[in-house]
């Protein structure tokens, strides 16, 4: 969970009980990975009958706290399958936070509220042409909303 409070906090509040054994973690983390990375909807649930069948005596917290979420779950499986990746997780998004909040830091003025959005701007921009050699997930061609917001910032500097 990368050390993120919120995110502990609201984890131990949901799976609550649904405690795994040290010694059984691997193999039920394997089980449980098959369901989250299968290729359709129907295989993941399919998985998941087998590891309810598999661990539901042995387990019993553990199974009934991953149904009542599997729907929610799943609900990536919905999109096109190139935007699995980016919806699976949220290193993405942590990566762009955790970019803002180092360029912001040092500055200590910025002169106004569009400034701001400029700066921000340029930060998802470098970011994007960074990241376009190894996409995560589909990205529309030229990036048209970031091109208009740059052009605007740039007429409205001169």
């Amino acid at each position: 969970m990368d050390g993120l409070p919120g995110l502990e906090r609201v984890f131990k509040e949901e799976f609550q009980g649904a405690k795994v054994p040290k010694k059984l973690k691997k193999m039920v983390a394997g089980e449980v990975r098959s369901i989250f990375y299968a290729s359709t909807k129907a295989k993941a649930l399919s998985f998941f009958d087998a590891f309810k069948s598999r661990w539901e005596k042995e387990l019993p917290s553990a199974v009934k706290c991953l149904e009542t979420s599997l729907e929610s779950c799943l609900t990536y499986l919905q999109f096109p399958e190139e935007e699995w990746v980016c919806l699976r997780t949220t290193n993405a998004i942590e990566l762009i936070n955790k970019e803002f909040k180092r360029r912001t830091r040092p500055v200590e003025i910025v002169a106004g509220e569009q400034s701001c959005y400029t700066l921000l701007t340029f930060v998802c921009l470098k970011m994007e042409l960074r990241w376009r050699p190894k996409p995560i997930g589909k990205v529309p061609k030229n990036l048209p909303m970031f091109k208009k917001l740059a052009e605007d910032n740039f007429t409205q500097s001169i």
